[in-house]
């Protein structure tokens, strides 16, 4: 289950889950003679309950999703903290100019 905190594997059963959405609703749609005699509640909880048994389905394993990879990619750990930094002290000089400017006013 450690699989569903993983973002890849979220996006691939995402993917699943809107190509199987998208069948069901041809499918369903595919049954009636003309577009008049379609059941759109029909189609809809249809293709719901399909795309929800797909991400049911994916919890079994995804073959496109590589289950040694990490939860988190922390491969450029340092350089995200190194930016956060930054900006942090961007931050501090822009509040210490209008500091300045609004003393310098009065």
């Amino acid at each position: 289950m450690k699989q569903i905190a993983n973002k890849s594997w979220w996006a691939a059963a995402g993917v699943r889950a809107l190509k199987t959405i998208a069948q069901t609703a041809v499918a369903t749609i595919g049954t009636s003679t003309l577009i008049e005699d379609v059941n759109w509640l029909l189609v809809l909880s249809a293709s719901f309950i399909a795309g929800l048994l797909s991400l049911l389905t994916s919890l079994a394993g995804l073959p496109e999703v590589n289950d040694d990879s990490p939860l988190i990619d922390t491969s450029n750990e340092d350089e995200i903290i190194d930016d956060i930094d930054d900006e942090s002290a961007q931050e501090e000089d822009v509040e210490e100019d209008s500091d300045e400017e609004e003393a310098d006013e009065n």
